[in-house]
């Protein structure tokens, strides 16, 4: 190597080493993306909340069961159809978390989750 100077050494020598360092980084975040549980602001949002609402599914069901007679209510809401399930939960106002006027959710989302409950407890 006598045509070739110290200086272009160098720079072959600090370019390789950033590229290794460029591939490596890039390495590093696939893998903490895909083995290592690493999760982008939505997708760690989302997570929340599906946990939120499965919690508040299962406060929804504990209020429904608290009620007197509650398996005379279980089977009359097995009589119901689901869209009628929904508005009876809405209506009784077991959708709605405790020390709340409005459930939280808009929509049925957890009339739905609590229903989901609900029909576990029917099948047993």
């Amino acid at each position: 190597m006598r045509g070739v100077s110290n200086e272009t050494r160098n720079q072959e020598h600090r370019t390789v080493c950033n590229l290794g360092r460029c591939g490596g980084g890039v390495i590093a975040i696939i893998i903490g993306f895909v083995w290592g549980g690493w999760t982008t602001a939505g997708g760690t949002q989302r997570i929340t909340d599906e946990a939120l609402l499965a919690s508040q599914a299962a406060i929804c069901v504990a209020q429904f069961m608290k009620q007197p007679n509650p398996q005379e209510k279980l089977n009359e809401l097995k009589e119901l159809r689901s869209y009628e399930r929904y508005k009876l939960i809405e209506k009784e106002g077991w959708d709605k978390m405790p020390g709340q006027e409005e459930a939280p959710y808009k929509g049925r989302l957890l009339s739905q989750a609590c229903t989901d409950g609900l029909e576990l407890l029917m099948e047993k």
